[in-house]
C-alpha cells in the first residue's frame, strides 16, 4: 500500500501542532514540510517530527493526500501559485488562517476550487513557533472547515473525519459567515482588551494606582491584550470589513448602557447585568473555543507563614503540575487568594477537589 503524504508550508504554532497531532496518531505517514527558518526544520527532524525539510517548494510535495498551508495568512495567498504544479483530484489543500475571506477570494480568482477547503482550528497560545507546538493543542478544540463551491462532497468529509481523527471537533461553515462570527466572538474581544488596557495606561493617576490595584478581575479579563501586535494587526486588517461593522453595533451598545447609566433606569441596567449573566452560564464549557482558556482555580489561604509551599508541595505530592502560582493582592474575595494555574482542565480539576478534601475554600472562575 502507498505510504499517505501530508505536506506543511510553514511549521509554527499551530503548522507544528497539526503535524506533531499526526505523527501521535499515524506515525506511519510521510510528512514533508517547507519552513524559511531553518532552525525550525532542523528541530522538527531532530524530533522525528518530519520525515523530509524543504528549503523551498520543490517536487517533494508531489503526491500529497493533504498540503497545509500554515504560514500567516498573506504568505499564504502568495504560496497558493507554487502549489499548482503539486496539485492532483486526489488532494485537499487547505489552511489553518483565522480569517478565510482573501484566501477563498484568490482561490476562486485562480480557480483552485475544486482543490480547496478552508481551515481554522481554534486553538493557540501565548507563545508562537515549533517550539511551543504540542500534538494536544487542537485536541477538543473546534476545527473549522471552510469548503469551496466546487470542492466534492467526499473530500469535505474526508477532511472532517481526519479532524476528528486528530481529537479536534470539526465544524462546516460558509467562508464569509466564519469570517463574521470569528470577528464577534475572537477579534472583537482583542479589540476590546487592548482598548481597555490603553484606556486605563491613559487613565491611571500619576502614582499608577490603577495598575497597581489591577490584579485579579481585572488581568482576568484583558489576558489576551498580551497576544501578539503582529499577529493582530494582519487579522484585523485581513477582516476589516466584518470587524468595523462588528465595532460599530458594539459602540452603540455602549452608548445604550451610558443612556441607561444618565437616566438612572435601574431596572434596565439591572436587566443588562442579568442578561450577560444567564446567556454567559448557557455557553457550553467542554471545548475549545477561539480566544485559549486560561485553566485557574482560587484559593483562600490564611496569613501564615509557610502556606503557599504546603499547597505546592500537595499539589507536587499528587503528580498536579502548576503553570504559575501568585498572590491576588486586591480583595475581590474576603480572604487573601492564591491564584493557580495549570495546563490543562484535568489538572484543574483534580487540583480544586484535592485542594477542597485538604479544608481550602477553592473558587472556579
Amino acid at each position: 500500500m502507498k505510504q499517505t503524504k501530508i505536506g506543511f508550508i510553514g511549521l509554527g504554532l499551530i503548522g507544528g501542532s497539526i503535524a506533531k497531532a499526526i505523527r501521535r496518531y499515524y506515525p506511519d505517514y510521510e510528512i514533508v514540510a517547507f519552513d524559511k527558518n531553518k532552525e525550525t526544520l532542523a528541530l522538527a527532524t531532530q524530533e522525528s517530527i518530519i520525515n523530509v525539510a524543504c528549503t523551498s517548494i520543490d517536487d517533494n510535495f508531489k503526491q500529497c493526500r493533504f498540503i497545509f498551508l500554515c504560514a500567516p495568512v498573506a504568505f499564504n495567498t502568495a504560496y497558493l501559485k507554487q502549489m499548482k504544479p503539486y496539485l492532483h483530484d486526489d488532494l485537499i489543500l487547505t489552511d489553518v488562517g483565522s480569517v478565510k475571506t482573501p484566501i477563498h477570494e484568490e482561490i476562486i480568482r485562480l480557480g483552485l476550487e475544486k482543490y480547496f477547503i478552508g481551515g481554522h482550528p481554534m486553538a493557540g497560545s501565548e507563545k508562537t513557533g515549533f517550539a511551543n507546538s504540542k500534538p494536544l493543542l487542537i485536541e477538543n478544540a473546534y476545527y473549522i472547515l471552510t469548503p469551496s463551491a466546487l470542492i466534492p462532497k467526499e473530500k469535505i468529509d474526508a477532511y472532517s473525519d481526519f479532524a476528528a481523527s486528530l481529537k479536534a471537533i470539526p465544524v462546516i461553515l460558509d467562508y464569509k459567515k466564519h469570517d463574521y462570527v470569528t470577528g464577534t466572538i475572537s477579534h472583537l474581544p482583542h479589540i476590546i482588551a487592548a482598548t481597555l488596557v490603553n484606556f486605563v495606561r491613559d487613565a491611571d493617576t500619576k502614582e499608577e494606582l490603577m495598575k497597581n490595584l489591577a490584579a485579579g478581575g481585572f488581568k482576568d479579563i484583558t489576558r489576551i491584550a498580551s497576544s501578539s501586535p503582529t499577529m493582530w494587526q494582519h487579522i484585523c486588517v485581513q477582516n476589516k470589513a466584518n470587524i468595523s461593522r462588528i465595532l460599530r453595533d458594539y459602540i452603540q451598545m455602549l452608548t445604550d448602557a451610558g443612556n441607561l447609566l444618565e437616566q438612572e433606569d435601574a431596572q434596565g441596567l439591572y436587566d443588562m447585568f442579568d442578561h450577560s449573566r444567564s446567556y454567559r452560564n448557557s455557553m457550553p464549557d467542554g471545548s475549545a473555543g477561539p480566544i485559549k482558556k486560561a485553566f485557574a482555580i482560587y484559593c483562600d489561604i490564611p496569613d501564615e507563614a509557610g502556606v503557599i509551599a504546603t499547597i505546592a508541595t500537595i499539589l507536587a505530592s499528587n503528580a498536579i503540575s502548576m503553570k504559575n502560582i501568585g498572590i491576588v493582592h486586591n480583595r475581590e474575595f474576603e480572604e487573601g487568594v492564591l491564584r493557580i494555574e495549570f495546563y490543562d482542565g484535568d489538572s484543574c480539576d483534580k487540583a480544586s477537589e484535592l485542594l477542597q478534601r485538604h479544608r481550602y475554600i477553592v473558587y472556579e472562575r
